[in-house]
This record gives structure tokens, C-alpha cells and sequence, in this order.
């Protein structure tokens, strides 16, 4: 299905939040505040995936997705330096909010949404964008940090607070929380360590041991040879978050970053595509490293229920560099 450039791979003031956030428990936004913030946003992100100019929507995205954001667009504006011709503005509907009562700095909400790129409206293919909404301070703008596409079926059901005034209302994770499975803030440490040696920890699926065996068995091919290093990230925006799910457990979001280093014997050439070469630095004889950023949702379940795994629910990567040797 046709995605976004942030996907190919891959804000104001909330009217809740009030000068005293940074040691009040109070929401991140209102359901109004929210809605603003996804509108600013598709503004901004339409703009400059027409344009192919990641200076348009830079200040609506950040961490993961603002990373991919930028590579992507950088990729296309290099080969189309005057707009992107298969432009379709994004539209998202049916939206519903996950807001999270919290003190202090950075705030964050979940807006759960229906986007137009799900394939001719096939009901059996249809899916959820998951985006991720955070903000540094009282006076600083709502971003997109995450963005995560599901079935339907593959939400989690999240715990929310009874009540009318709660119906919106979501329980964040804290990122040391001990009742889990994995602490949120080890996520990113514990996924990179079970991509570069295996070991338990994660159920099987598409992004945990198959890929694993995908990289094992294109490692190695006649003239061609490739290598693999995986990082946790740091940094602003990049920081994981969570909400509790009504099972007891939670669903994280977290970032990570991928090198791949791919070698020719001599006498052979790389074969690099236009998105590579456009993001180039140094020349590449017999090497290219490039560079991945990626983000995961994933399903972690309670510490109390042992021998269950964390679920990689959704991984969305995309190219944000590259080295040549």
C-alpha cells in the first residue's frame, strides 16, 4: 500500500495544561488540544511531502519519526527537487485520544486514527495509524515521535479511567515500572541485544527471530558481504513511552537505530540506489555503511505472568544515512 514519505521505509497550547504541569498530575491536553495537534500537524506534514522539503512539518516531528521524516524527504528531493508529483494529501478520521495524566516534562497523548492509504478500502486490509504525541514544556509545540500502523484487531485494548471525565482518559507507564515484564527505559537495550545474539525475551514474529534469520542468510552472498550493528537511541524525543493495557501489561513505544555495512570484493561495484547516493557521505569504493532508524510498538506483559514474551507489534524503519569507504 502506497505510504507516506515518513512511512516508506515507514501545536499550541492544550487548554488543559497550565503553567503548573511540572509537579501537578494532570492530563497532557484536552480532547480539544488533541484535535488541534493532529490538525497542525497533517497541515505541516502534507506541505512537506508535497514540497519534499523536510523543513515544512520540521518542528511537528521528532525523535523516530522526525528522523525518518527528514531522510526520506532529503532521498526524494534529491531525484525531485521540485515537489513530490504523486502527492495525495493524508487524511486521518475516526480518530480517538489516549490521554495520560502525568507531572512534569515531556508530555505525551496517543491518537489512535483511520488513515486513506489502506489499500482500495478493502475492509480485510484495513489498519490503524498509531501516532505518538509529545511536548517538551508549557510553551513548546506538540510533535509526532512515534508512529505505529496496525490491524485493527492487533490494538491493544488500553486501560482507561471510569467515568465520564476519565473516558478519554489513558494510564500512562512509568519508564522504571518493576510489575512489567521488561522496564520500559530497557526496551531499546534488550531489543538490540536479542537482534545481535538471540536468547529469549521476545515472542517469534516478523521482526524478531525471522528477521534475524533474513540478515543470517543474505550475511553472506558471492561477491558481497554485510554486516549488522544495533543501537538503543538517546536523546530528545526519542525517549520510550507507554500506556497500561486493560490485561495488566503495556504497549511501549521505543526507537532504535541500524547499521548495515555492505562490502564488495575487489574488482566488483556497489550497486546503490538513488535514496542511498542521495544521502551519501565519503566515497564508496568497496563500502557502504547505511543507516537505519527505526521505531517499535510492542506488547509487554506483567512481570506476573512468566514465560510470556515481549510481542513486536509494529516496526517502521527508514533510511536516514549513509557512509562510503
Amino acid at each position: 500500500m502506497p505510504l507516506p514519505a515518513a512511512v516508506a521505509l515507514a501545536l499550541t497550547a492544550s487548554g488543559c495544561v497550565t503553567v503548573h504541569g511540572e509537579r501537578e498530575v494532570i492530563p497532557a491536553t484536552s480532547p480539544v488540544g488533541a484535535a488541534r495537534a493532529l490538525t497542525d500537524f497533517l497541515a505541516a506534514y502534507n506541505e512537506a511531502d508535497e514540497a519534499n522539503d523536510p523543513s515544512l512539518d520540521a518542528d511537528r516531528v521528532t525523535g523516530a519519526l522526525g528522523a525518518i521524516d527528514r531522510g526520506t524527504l532529503r532521498a526524494r528531493r534529491a531525484t525531485a527537487p521540485l515537489g513530490n508529483p504523486q502527492h495525495v494529501p493524508l487524511k486521518l478520521t475516526d480518530v480517538k485520544y489516549a490521554i495520560p495524566e502525568t507531572a512534569g516534562w515531556p508530555k505525551f497523548f496517543l491518537a489512535d486514527t483511520d488513515s486513506d492509504r489502506d489499500v482500495d478500502d478493502d475492509p480485510a486490509r484495513d489498519t490503524r495509524w498509531l501516532l505518538v504525541f509529545t511536548k517538551t514544556g508549557p510553551d513548546a509545540r506538540w510533535q509526532v515521535a512515534f508512529l505505529t500502523i496496525l490491524s485493527p484487531d492487533e490494538v491493544p485494548e488500553l486501560r482507561t479511567r471510569d467515568g465520564d471525565r476519565g473516558k478519554d482518559l489513558a494510564a500512562p507507564v512509568a519508564l522504571d515500572a518493576d510489575d512489567l515484564a521488561v522496564a520500559p527505559e530497557e526496551l531499546a537495550e534488550r531489543y538490540t541485544t536479542y537482534l545481535a545474539k538471540g536468547g529469549p525475551g521476545f515472542l517469534p514474529g516478523p521482526h524478531t527471530d525471522r528477521w534475524r534469520t533474513e540478515r543470517e542468510r543474505g550475511a553472506t552472498r558471492p561477491g558481497l558481504s554485510r554486516q549488522y550493528v544495533d543501537q538503543p537511541v538517546e536523546g530528545a524525543g526519542f525517549a520510550p513511552v507507554g500506556l497500561r493495557t486493560a490485561d495488566g501489561g503495556a504497549l511501549v513505544f521505543f526507537a532504535t537505530r541500524h547499521f548495515e555495512k555492505q562490502t564488495v570484493a575487489r574488482g566488483r561495484d556497489l550497486k546503490l540506489g538513488a535514496d542511498v547516493r542521495a544521502l551519501l557521505r565519503g566515497d564508496a569504493k568497496q563500502s557502504v555503511t547505511l543507516e537505519f532508524t527505526s521505531n517499535q510498538a510492542v506488547r509487554v506483559p506483567p512481570r506476573a505472568e512468566p514465560g510470556k514474551g515481549v510481542e513486536v507489534l509494529s516496526r517502521i524503519q527508514g533510511l536516514t544515512g549513509a557512509k562510503g569507504e
